[in-house]
């Protein structure tokens, strides 16, 4: 599997047409169209707490929490001329102080964040946002806007939902001009693991509802309208196969990135992979389930604790580690000085070993 980078980019003509014009200096209030044209999003009679939406009641609910965010990065050719590259993502409202989630690789800007982000609310309003705070390893975001008038999107609960359940995905797909995207789709499945270089993300939704380049960042919901993941990637070459970051995973990150504009994992300095069924078979390992440590960071607590290369760790403290996203997962629960006892499988005999864990460098 390999995670597309569902931000569309500037050099499209698509995406030039609808990312024409500036945006506000940041710190300013949003400002109305040009034209003075009114809301996509026109009021409708609320349904009772709890009641099932056709597809066109979902769109008017969470409609207007549904927000386009543009990113502008400065960058030099090789002759040392700066290009200036655009990109397009989606971000959901989370509260009337201006709040919104979004991916992280939306705002992400190599080892730091766009230059420039405007966002661009359902009714054409426009207002410059700032990173409160930002997640790589869960590829969650954190941006806030000046503006009045906001509608905060109704999150759901994954716990819940079922597979085959119906969602509704919306975003700035391909960065088309005019009104977000929107797709209908089922859950198709709970709890799959994404993993790509720094980006581990348990629990994720997988969902047939169409996802494409621009929708990072966006709103899957269930047939109430609530959000109940935030669309993030999909698989090159496959058919109606998209993720979603389950929005009870994404509720603690957010919260975290909100008090401190950071998720302070402690750090235990390996490089691993997930042990899998299939794997375990063909390479005759002990467990069918777990993390490979495929390298360990010299003077990490890692090394410092005894693990060593093609190590299978199975429990980090009191958690049961199957996969990469519950050792993520669980560093998060920890901090800097801690002492946790990883249990793992070596050279097939069950180990036990004491780990003082460290600061993420």
């Amino acid at each position: 599997m390999r995670r597309f980078i569902l931000m569309t980019v500037a050099a499209l003509a698509l995406v030039v047409a609808a990312c024409s014009g500036g945006g506000d200096e940041a710190g300013s209030t949003a400002t109305a169209p040009a034209d003075g044209s009114t809301a996509v999003f026109t009021p409708f009679p609320t349904p009772q707490p709890g009641a099932v939406l056709t597809t066109e009641e979902i769109v008017r609910k969470i409609g207007p929490s549904v927000v386009q965010v543009l990113t502008e990065v400065a960058t030099r050719n090789v002759f040392g001329q700066v290009v200036p590259s655009q990109g397009i993502g989606t971000g959901v409202i989370i509260d009337t102080d201006g709040h919104i989630i979004t991916n992280d690789h939306v705002v992400r800007a190599g080892a730091g964040v766009a230059s420039s982000i405007t966002v661009t609310l359902s009714d054409g309003r426009t207002a410059a946002a700032t990173v409160v705070g930002a997640d790589p390893a869960t590829d969650l975001a954190v941006l806030k806007i000046e503006a009045g008038g906001l509608t905060a999107a109704e999150l759901g609960d994954v716990a819940s939902l079922h597979v085959g359940a119906d969602v509704v995905a919306m975003g700035f797909a391909l960065g088309l001009e005019g009104d977000p995207t929107v797709t209908r789709g089922v859950v198709s499945a709970k709890g799959r693991t994404i993993q790509e270089q720094s980006v581990s993300i348990n629990d994720a939704i997988q969902t047939d509802a169409g996802i494409n380049p621009g929708n990072s960042g966006g709103p899957l919901v269930d047939d109430r309208g609530r959000v109940v993941g935030i669309n993030t990637a999909i698989i090159s070459g496959a058919q109606s196969i998209g993720f979603a970051i389950s929005i009870d995973v994404a509720k603690p990150i957010v919260q975290e990135l909100l008090q401190s504009g950071e998720v302070n994992r402690a750090f235990l300095g390996i490089r691993f992979t997930d042990i899998t069924p299939s794997l375990a078979r063909s390479l005759n390992l002990p467990a069918e389930e777990g993390v490979g440590v495929v390298d360990v960071t010299a003077d990490s607590p890692a090394a410092s604790g005894g693990l060593l290369p093609n190590d299978i760790i199975i429990r980090l403290g009191e958690a049961e580690i199957n996969n990469s996203g519950d050792l993520v997962d669980a560093l998060r629960r920890y901090r800097a000085g801690d002492d946790v006892v990883v249990h793992l499988y070596r050279e097939g005999g069950e180990v036990e070993t004491d780990v003082t864990l460290a600061e993420r460098p």
